[in-house]
This record gives structure tokens, C-alpha cells and sequence, in this order.
């Protein structure tokens, strides 16, 4: 049976060695590599489908553990599936629901037969096994489904990484048997492993036994310092298939895209770029602009005068300042919708180098303007 989501190989940058190519879903291809903005409850925060496909977001995530729990996935079921629910007809990544269990440190047990745990919203007891995230993402129909997986801390010794990334191993099995729509629905499986090269090697070989259509790095972005990070990827990548996605989760600071990117990832996912806007913290060709600060309060030009999204090209940072100041929802979607349109974009200038073989003459100009060679946070 042809895998429901395939890779297509295009180009691979003569310069850095990152490859362009195309993810085929049943709900439209993606041009790689991609960054898919988060919709946690079935909704990109303060955005409406529509304005995601003015930015040409071909693809975005959902999150199994917060539909799980409302408004719950027989009723997403019902109403025909994640898409008809969320009125979105391109394709949707749901992730497994681990990340969001495994973070509720002091309400949850880990067992072999999964993860007893009390639900943040209302403490009822509730359990999610291999089978059952299999069973919530097989209702919500999304294109792409995750294993379900255990995401160990940072830091963390050895042993508990190993029998950690074991357990995973062991459920990513049980989710590939339970797993009832390879039809219409891949399943991809999540490397695990911490910062122990040794212990990424086994986790690699043990799921990349199992065929699935896909690959994720799980485990990354969860506090490490960035060259960790970019260790651990220098190591990982080269272990996954070249005919396969692979995806970086919870990645999404500009300097992460591209250095991901020249490493060979084809998808990344992250709330930042969502998260930092409702704060007033946007992103701009000449780095992190935070528009709520008082020097913008006279200022009437551009939030970016290099980027021409709808905010760009229609309102002032003076008047972006006053409607985050007054808590006004409109001022929390222009600061949305602009960083999101910005790492579409980067996406786009990150495709067009390799196609161009100059993606690290690419990254080192984009890095001078963005002022990152001096600056940790990314963004």
C-alpha cells in the first residue's frame, strides 16, 4: 500500500547540503522545508483559515491531548473529521499528545501500558495509551498522525533516557498495529534519545526498523543551549531515511529554521512565533521588535518596512503599540498575523538559496541584519 504522505526529493544546496523537495499529502502538497504554524484547539490563535492561506500556510498542527480533552474526539468524529470541524482544506499534523502529558510532571504516572495523568482543566483521572492516541488522531482524520512517545527532560541522566527512549520504541509498535487508516492518515514515529549520541544511534535504528512514512526529532528545543541542539541534529539527521519527512518539533526561532534547514530537516512546528505577538514581541528583518515599548508611541511607520503583510502595508507601529496597550483582540491579530507571514517567508528566501546554492551565504546575511551573531534567543 502507497503511504497516505510521501517525500519528493528536488534540489540538494551544492553549498550546505540542504534539500528542497515536496510532501505530498491527501490534502495538498507542501513545499519543504516548511514551517507549520500551531493550532492547538483546532484554531491558529486570533487567525482565521483564510488569512493562513493569504501567507500560503499549506499546513499547520493540532494538538491531540487538548482535543482530546475538549471537545473531545467523538464529536470532531461526528462533525466529519479535524478539517470540516476547523472549516481547513489543506493538511494537518496532529501531534501525539506525549509533549503535553509528559509536561504535567506532578499529575501524571508513566506505566508500560501508558500515562495516567489528571486532566489540567478539570482534574478528572485520566488515561492515553499508544492505542488510545491512536484512536483520538484515527477520529480527528488529520494527514499526518504522531506516534505516541515519552519526551524526556533536560537534563537527564543516562539510564532514564535509555529506558525512556526503550519505552517509546516499544509504543511506537503498539501504535503501528493500532493504527487504523494508513490509507489516508501516515503515522510518523519520534526519535528520541536526550543530548546522548549514543542513545539517539539506538532509537534511530530501532523505529527506522519499523518503516514508518515518516520522522520526527522529539526531545530538542526543551531548554538545551542551541549548539547542543545543533550537535544533536548534526548526529540525528544523517540516521533518517532521505526518502522520508523529517520534521523538527517545537522548533520555530529564525536562526533554528535555518539551521535546521541546512541540516537536512523538512518541517518544523512552534508556538513562539504566536506566543511572543501576544506580548507585543514581533519579528523583523532587522530583528525582534518589541512594538509595545514607549519609543514606538510617535513612530507611524511600518512595524517592518522590508515585509509587505497586510500589517506592513496597513497600519503604524504607533497604532500597533496603542491596541496592545488598551488589550484591544485586533492589535493581538496584527502582531500574529505578521510573524506568522514572516516565517513564511523566511521559509520562502530559505527555499529559494538552496534552489540558488548559497543557503550559508544566505544565513550569514540574514543573521548580520537580524543582529543574531550576538544575540542567544533567536528571534
Amino acid at each position: 500500500m502507497t503511504a497516505a504522505v510521501t517525500y519528493e526529493a528536488i534540489k540538494t544546496c551544492k553549498q550546505s547540503g540542504a534539500r528542497l523537495g515536496r510532501v505530498h499529502t491527501p490534502h495538498g502538497t507542501i513545499e519543504t522545508p516548511t514551517f507549520m504554524p500551531v493550532g492547538t484547539q483546532a484554531t491558529v490563535k486570533t487567525m482565521s483559515p483564510e488569512e493562513l492561506k493569504e501567507m500560503d500556510a499549506r499546513i499547520i498542527l493540532s494538538n491531540t491531548y487538548h482535543l482530546f480533552l475538549r471537545p473531545g474526539h467523538e464529536l470532531i468524529r461526528e462533525a466529519g473529521g479535524l478539517h470540516k470541524f476547523m472549516n481547513w482544506d489543506r493538511a494537518i499534523l496532529t501531534d501525539s499528545g506525549g509533549f503535553q502529558v509528559f509536561s504535567l510532571s506532578d499529575m501524571r504516572k508513566i506505566t508500560e501500558e501508558g500515562v495516567h495523568f489528571r486532566s489540567h482543566l478539570s482534574g478528572d483521572k485520566l488515561f492515553i495509551s499508544p492505542e488510545i492516541a491512536m484512536e483520538i488522531q484515527n477520529a480527528l482524520g488529520s494527514d499526518i498522525m504522531m506516534a505516541f512517545d515519552e519526551c524526556a527532560p533536560f537534563p537527564a541522566e543516562h539510564d532514564y533516557v535509555k529506558k525512556s527512549l526503550e519505552r517509546t520504541s516499544r509504543w511506537a509498535e503498539r501504535c503501528l498495529e493500532s493504527h487504523t487508516r494508513p490509507a489516508d492518515q501516515s503515522l510518523f514515529a519520534i526519535i528520541q534519545g536526550g543530548m546522548y549520541e549514543d542513545l539517539r544511534r539506538q532509537s534511530a535504528a530501532d523505529l527506522t526498523s519499523l518503516d514508518f512514512p515518516g520522522y520526527a526529532i522529539g526531545g530538542l528545543s526543551v531548554g538545551e543551549p542551541k549548539h547542543l541542539m545543533y550537535d544533536v541534529l548534526d548526529y540525528t539527521v544523517p540516521l533518517m531515511p532521505a526518502n522520508k519527512p523529517r520534521y523538527l518539533m517545537g522548533v520555530g526561532s529564525p536562526d533554528a529554521l535555518i539551521e535546521g534547514s541546512i541540516r537536512g530537516i523538512d518541517m518544523f512546528d512552534c508556538v513562539l512565533p504566536t506566543r511572543i505577538a501576544r506580548n507585543g514581541t514581533t519579528m523583523t528583518s532587522q530583528g525582534r521588535l518589541v512594538v509595545r515599548n514607549a519609543q514606538y508611541a510617535n513612530d507611524f511607520g511600518p512595524l517592518d518596512p522590508e515585509c509587505d503583510c497586510y500589517t506592513c502595508r496597513n497600519y503604524s507601529r504607533a497604532y500597533l503599540r496603542h491596541l496592545i496597550k488598551a488589550d484591544e483582540t485586533f492589535g493581538l491579530r496584527l502582531t500574529t498575523y505578521h510573524n506568522l507571514y514572516f516565517l513564511q517567508n523566511l521559509m520562502k528566501n530559505v527555499r529559494q538559496a538552496i534552489m540558488d546554492d548559497r543557503l550559508l551565504d544566505f544565513r550569514d546575511e540574514f543573521f548580520e541584519q537580524y543582529g543574531l551573531f550576538n544575540n542567544d534567543k533567536g528571534f
